[in-house]
């Protein structure tokens, strides 16, 4: 009886330690200066998918390529358009504080709020011009 107690108790103990060992650690994204640094994959795939549609681009327009080990480096601040980005999302977020109560601007579920695309509607430059009417 005491030998099947001690077995039973090292098998719960290395069934728990098997999966604390093999739990998936959620990505840490790197140079992250207006989001958060707990913001998940499923937050950020969300938000540049949202940002890509209100553009009306796709991520080499935000985000430098490294010829180097061929593939996009987001984490590098090479292009003027990240810093830009940036700025407008701070932007947003006073807006939707001021404006629409928005408390969390990191928050991707507010029902009524300034966003990318308020301006932007599906191109790199909002328009500048009112549009003539006849």
């Amino acid at each position: 009886m005491k030998k099947i107690f001690i077995l039973a108790i090292g098998f719960i103990a290395f069934v728990t330690m098997s999966f604390i060992i093999t739990k998936e650690e959620p990505p840490r994204y790197k140079n992250l200066k207006v989001l958060s640094k707990n913001t998940t994959k499923e937050e950020m795939d969300s938000l540049m998918h949202h940002f890509a549609r209100s553009l009306g681009q796709r991520c080499g327009y935000c985000h430098a390529f490294n010829e180097e080990q061929k593939k996009m480096d987001f984490a590098s601040d090479a292009k003027k358009e990240k810093e830009i980005a940036r700025e407008m999302w701070k932007m947003t977020a006073k807006l939707n504080k001021k404006y629409f109560d928005v408390k969390d601007s990191k928050r991707l579920d507010a029902k009524l709020e300034v966003t990318c695309f308020t301006c932007h509607r599906g191109a790199k430059e909002p328009e500048t011009k009112s549009p003539i009417v006849r």
